[in-house]
């Protein structure tokens, strides 16, 4: 199994970081490989439930399949995602932060992915150093894009 983990600190409180992750319309405008969720109910994200999300990889459209599997509002949430062939564990993980100089609230936002060390791909498998990259790259570009939506969107 490959398993990449990055942190990132937001200046943000945990709650408003906590609805960037959990409101669909959110995470569709944050998060540029996500169009919007096809199926969202009301109560997402709840363990056990199955979301369809429309999304892209690269510039193949595709469904997302999103299945909750630990939330704990404002510190937790873990779901099985597949997206095409890629299948992954995904876990965010929100603690505080010291405030910033001002006072201001800051949180702490971790990703872990785990993902299998092989992908397979018509034709072949994509190789472990292929998946680390492209598992690195997706948890890079969620943690950028989720601090610039929360400091930009308060």
């Amino acid at each position: 199994m490959i398993t990449v983990a990055m942190s990132t600190v937001i200046r943000a409180d945990r709650s408003r970081v906590w609805r960037a992750l959990t409101e669909p319309a959110e995470v569709a405008a944050w998060d540029e490989s996500v169009i919007g969720a096809v199926d969202p109910p009301l109560d997402y994200p709840q363990p056990g439930q199955h979301v369809r999300w429309r999304a892209r990889l690269g510039e193949v459209s595709m469904i997302l399949h999103d299945r909750p599997l630990e939330v704990v509002p404002e510190a937790k949430l873990r779901a099985k995602i597949e997206l095409g062939l890629f299948r992954f564990d995904e876990t965010y993980t929100l603690a505080p932060a010291p405030p910033d100089e001002a006072g201001a609230p800051r949180t702490r936002l971790s990703m872990r992915l785990v993902a299998a060390n092989s992908l397979p791909v018509v034709g072949g498998l994509l190789e472990p150093t292929a998946v680390t990259k492209l598992a690195t790259g997706l948890v890079d570009g969620a943690l950028r894009a989720l601090r610039a939506w929360c400091e930009s969107h308060p």
